[in-house]
């Protein structure tokens, strides 16, 4: 990447105008000035990325994953592969031009906890992801690559829609336009730096996840949830089974017109950007489709069925739909009026229960239930209950987590038991 920077940053010393400025010419003295400010610099730039690619060395050793690296200071890591959370096939634009791709394998751990494995051949990638895949399931290295079912495909349609139909995002159109109608009507150069923050938060809220989300498509394997997207920047994730820790299902006003629906996710082993970047199962589909994959992920889960008991009438609550519920599987919390939330947490992901109240709260006899996820961008909680009623849902939740986790055992090495 830095090569080509600086080959475009040096290109223009190529070039020189005339006298009368209406002819371009190539002189010897600007390509030897072109030649001494972009050699040096590609080769800085070679050389950093073979000193990467070298100093990068990998195997596998039965139910570990060993990582070297340094040259002169050498660092050895040996990875167990149950702690493996999820695995992601990257291939970025340059990287795509040689036909190389990234093994990107998260861990349990935190925001370090990220092995990048670069430089690999599209074709060496996808079966290193498939044996870590096949080993951390507990399978033999040379299992093949387990076959999918290809559930849901976003039309660009569909995307872009979402993308644009949103309260924000109307808002900030309207103030875009607005701002320049007033800047050619009243001459008001001023208003340029209204438009021109208007149009960068555009192109931030739908430029960016249009070509961060193009193409994506959920398909469904013995594996995990294999998620397939990206434009410029193409990535496979992979997340094994009882990985994704807590799910919401987002139904902004606009949407729910359509029909619409998106599902955001919390999944072990993403921390800081990467859980940002990664926390996203899908951007929109029919609301059919966003609770089928729901119940893929989370088995025997029928969020519609579960039911939801509305919050005490002495809390403030603007929409009669928010509630909370459980059942055997998942506990189920709605909120929301402009935004719809629905947080669905399995009980065998649930890390703890708690109850906490607030001054007004207390005041009110009142108290939120919060089920803790690790954390993400899904946190559930049931607000606004009755104390005694909060009381009996932190203790009856608590013995269904504790259940549900004796019954499912360790996540890892899911494919032996």
């Amino acid at each position: 990447m830095l090569i080509i920077y600086f080959v475009l940053l040096g290109f223009p010393l190529l070039f020189t105008r005339t006298d009368s400025g209406a002819a371009i010419q190539l002189t010897p003295e600007v390509l030897a000035r072109f030649l001494i400010i972009t050699v040096p610099v590609a080769a800085v730039a070679v050389g950093a990325g073979l000193w990467g690619w070298l100093a990068l060395r990998f195997t596998i050793d039965g139910d570990d994953l060993v990582v070297e690296t340094g040259l002169l200071r050498k660092r050895k890591r040996r990875i167990p592969l149950s702690r493996i959370q999820a695995i992601d096939l990257v291939r970025p634009l340059v990287t795509r031009v040689f036909a190389l791709a990234e093994v990107r394998v998260e861990l349990a751990g935190g925001d370090k906890s990220e092995i990048v494995l670069r430089y690999l051949g599209k074709n060496a990638a996808q079966q290193l992801r498939a044996e870590l895949l096949a080993r951390a399931a507990g399978l033999p290295g040379h299992t093949p690559e387990a076959p999918e079912r290809p559930l849901w495909r976003v039309p660009f349609g569909s995307l872009f829609g979402s993308l644009i139909f949103r309260l924000p995002v109307v808002g900030t159109g309207l103030l875009f336009l607005g701002s320049l109608v007033f800047m050619i009507v009243y001459a008001e150069l001023g208003m340029l730096v209204v438009a021109s923050a208007a149009l960068l938060g555009l192109i931030r809220a739908v430029v960016a996840p249009l070509v961060m989300y193009a193409n994506f498509t959920v398909a469904l394997s013995p594996d995990g949830v294999r998620l397939r997207y990206g434009l410029l920047e193409t990535r496979m994730q992979t997340v094994p089974p009882g990985r994704v820790q807590a799910i919401s299902l987002v139904e902004p006003m606009i949407w729910r017109g359509n029909g619409w629906a998106r599902l955001e996710v919390t999944v072990a082993g993403y921390a800081g950007e990467r859980q940002a970047l990664s926390s996203i199962l899908l951007p929109v589909a029919p609301r059919a489709v966003a609770l089928h994959l729901i119940s893929q992920v989370f088995p025997g889960t029928n969020v519609d069925a579960v039911p939801l008991v509305p919050a005490s009438s002495k809390g403030v609550s603007f929409d009669k739909a928010d509630g909370a519920g459980t059942d055997d599987a998942v506990f189920v919390s709605r909120h929301g009026w402009g935004c719809r939330r629905t947080d669905v947490i399995a009980h065998a992901r649930a890390q703890s229960v708690r109850l906490t109240s607030s001054p007004i709260q207390r005041m009110l006899g009142l108290a939120t239930v919060h089920v803790d996820a690790p954390p993400g961008p899904v946190q559930v909680a049931a607000g606004d209950r009755d104390l005694g009623e909060a009381r009996a849902i932190v203790e009856s939740t608590a013995r269904r987590a504790q259940a549900a986790r004796r019954a499912g055992g360790d996540p890892g090495r899911w494919a032996t038991r």
